[in-house]
């Protein structure tokens, strides 16, 4: 477990899977989390198996929880990490939308910076951002995240061409 101030990162549980379940079938968030269909229960167990071994799977997903009552919030998640290079990408949610614009998903991504610096000994951490995503971009930036380049009209919804930008933190400097 990872503890912050007023949050704290846990690994995933099979008893969080109604949760999650619940938050990856939203399609308020399939947007920024590419759904494209609802995941049945055997579906997020299955995945929840899945990543396990975070060296295996490259894949990491921490739930985030309110330290004043353990409520579990939203999730972060290491995706397409290389031990060897020292680097991933990382994804935040805030499910809840009650405990948005609080400082969580700062403070969270704060403690992921601690971990995978200290404890991993990775570089570098990546995130791709929609450009009107303007939340999420000034999230990432406000953790010092550094926009390295955009892949142009990477994403269409709603047959609008959006660019995605890509931010990355550098651990190590």
């Amino acid at each position: 477990m990872l503890k912050g101030r007023n949050i704290f990162l846990r690994a995933v549980e099979p008893a969080d899977a109604t949760r999650i379940m619940l938050w990856e079938n939203n399609p308020e968030h399939w947007r920024v989390s590419g759904t494209e269909a609802p995941y049945s229960m055997h579906g997020i167990l299955e995945y929840i198996n899945s990543i396990r071994n975070f060296r295996q799977s490259g894949e990491l997903r921490l739930m985030i929880c309110l330290n004043s009552n353990e409520e579990a919030i939203g999730t972060l998640d290491l995706f397409e990490a290389n031990f060897k290079h020292g680097h991933a990408g990382v994804g935040i949610l805030v499910a809840e939308k009650s405990e948005r614009n609080k400082g969580f998903a700062r403070e969270s991504l704060d403690l992921l910076a601690e971990y995978t610096s200290v404890l991993l000994g990775f570089h570098s951490l990546t995130a791709n951002i929609l450009e009107d995503n303007e939340a999420s971009i000034r999230l990432f930036e406000s953790a010092g995240y550094e926009w390295i380049g955009t892949r142009k009209e990477w994403f269409l919804d709603r047959g609008k061409r959006i660019n995605e930008r890509i931010y990355q933190l550098c651990l190590k400097k």
